[in-house]
């Protein structure tokens, strides 16, 4: 009989989560690790799944306002620009070098 239906606090999905880490660190296979923790595979790999979303989350940059979106879209714009330069460039280096082997 499972455990079908009980909810687990933010703290002890937190706790369950690094017992499993560190069973994984000792070597334990999944399958150990769950029944160890009392709970599915799907559930770890749910739990799992979201502590890696709230940690991209987390590293994610806030921004205070849209001064640091401004910024992005200058640097963005300005780095095409500066790519179709570096093509161009490129395009009349070879062009001098085909022209430089014909006889």
């Amino acid at each position: 009989m499972g455990m079908r239906g009980r909810r687990h606090t933010a703290q002890e999905i937190s706790a369950k989560l690094h017992q499993a880490d560190q069973m994984a660190r000792e070597g334990k296979l999944q399958l150990e690790i769950v029944q160890s923790l009392g709970v599915s595979v799907m559930t770890y790999h749910r739990w799992r799944k979201a502590r890696q979303a709230q940690q991209a989350t987390m590293a994610t940059p806030r921004t205070g306002n849209g001064q640091d979106l401004s910024r992005l879209s200058e640097l963005e714009l300005q780095n095409s620009r500066l790519r179709r330069l570096a093509a161009d460039i490129l395009l009349e280096k070879l062009q001098l070098e085909d022209s430089l082997k014909v006889p």
